[in-house]
This record gives C-alpha cells, structure tokens and sequence, in this order.
C-alpha cells in the first residue's frame, strides 16, 4: 500500500526536523515544499507532503505517523 501525510508546521527549525525524522523513518518526499502567510498568527507556514510504501492494506484508522 501506499501511504500519504501532509506534514506542516511554522516556518522554524520545528518544520525542518518534523520532514528529516520523517525521512529517516522511510517516507519519501512528494513534490516541492509550500508555503503560505497565516493572517491570523501572523507567520508564514510551511507544508510537505510525504509518501511511504508499506506492506499490508490501508484502513482510515491507521495513525500515519506511526507507520
């Protein structure tokens, strides 16, 4: 099967290691990086979406983080 997450975070450092450790747990990265002005807080977010194959089948109640 194959899995998506949509990982999302301010534009800090926090954003940086949310991608790397997923990365380093098998998810790949799937197209660019975007980016986006929150008016409400007043800071710019950042977004990335990730894959991953993984052997067995797919049920919404999967945590994806954990997989």
């Amino acid at each position: 099967m194959k899995l998506y997450r949509f990982l999302s975070a301010d534009d800090t450092s926090e954003f940086c290691h949310k991608v790397t450790t997923a990365l380093n747990d098998g998810w790949e990265l799937h197209g660019g990086p975007t980016y986006a002005f929150d008016v409400a807080n007043g800071v710019m977010r950042c977004g990335q979406a990730v894959v991953k194959e993984k052997e067995g089948s797919y049920s919404p109640d999967m945590k994806l983080g954990e997989q």
